[in-house]
C-alpha cells in the first residue's frame, strides 16, 4: 500500500478540523485553547511537508522551519501571559479575565 499526497491531506484536513473544533468547543481554559492553536499550525505545517514532498521541492519544508520559530515564539510569550494573569487573578478561566478589554 503506497501513502499517497491525498492520505497526507486528509490527515491535515482532520487535524485543522479537531483544532477548529477544540477551539469553539472550549472557551473556557486557555491553555487548551493555546494547544488547540498549536494543533492548528501543525496541521498546516503537515500540507507544506506533503506538497513539498510530492513536488520535489524543498521550499515548503524551508517554510515550516519559520512557521514552527513562530509558534515557538507565540507558546513562550503565551505561556508567560498566561502565568502573570494567573499570579494575579489565581484563575485561567477566559471568562473571568477581562481585564484585558480596552
Amino acid at each position: 500500500m503506497n501513502v499517497t499526497l491525498g492520505h497526507f491531506l486528509s490527515l491535515g484536513a482532520m487535524l485543522f478540523a479537531l483544532s477548529v473544533i477544540g477551539i469553539f468547543l472550549n472557551r473556557k481554559n486557555l491553555i487548551v485553547l493555546l494547544m488547540a492553536i498549536e494543533l492548528m499550525l501543525l496541521a498546516v505545517n503537515t500540507n507544506f511537508v506533503a506538497f513539498s514532498h510530492y513536488l520535489g521541492d524543498l521550499h515548503g519544508q524551508i517554510f515550516v522551519f519559520f512557521i514552527l520559530t513562530v509558534a515557538a515564539a507565540e507558546s513562550a510569550i503565551g505561556l508567560a501571559i498566561l502565568v502573570l494573569l494567573f499570579r494575579n487573578k489565581s484563575s485561567i478561566n477566559v471568562d473571568e479575565l477581562n481585564s484585558l478589554k480596552g
